[in-house]
């Protein structure tokens, strides 16, 4: 069965970084969409940036420039590095996957998620 767990949220200052991390409990393989996914409180889970063979890299665009995401496949793992956080980034992130071509395919797996807070 296909584990995700999600690592390296936590409380930042505005204009810092972060990296998540989220590890694969088994080799997927590439031809899986594996994206990042964001609530923030109150609001619906949104798609903050995606990787496939299919689709290459997307990002939402309030992240774009400042976020970046990638995959280690020899790890089983996919990263989202964050810049220049704003407190608008801040939410839960979850980490998910799905065999297919992004934005085409039912993201099948999900982590439970990592907490991000940002101060002002």
């Amino acid at each position: 069965q296909v584990q995700l767990v999600e690592s390296g949220g936590g409380s930042v200052q505005a204009g810092g970084s972060l990296r998540l991390s989220c590890e694969v409990s088994v080799y997927i393989g590439t031809q899986y969409c594996m994206a990042w996914f964001r609530q923030a409180p109150g609001k619906g889970r949104e798609d903050v940036a995606s990787i496939s063979i299919g689709s290459g890299i997307t990002y939402a665009e309030d992240v774009k420039g400042r976020f970046t995401i990638s995959k280690d496949n020899a790890k089983n793992t996919l990263y989202l590095q964050m810049n220049s956080l704003k407190p608008e980034d801040a939410g839960m992130y979850y980490c998910a996957a799905g065999e297919g071509t992004c934005g085409y395919v039912r993201m099948d797996f999900w982590g439970k998620g990592t907490l991000v807070t940002i101060s002002s």
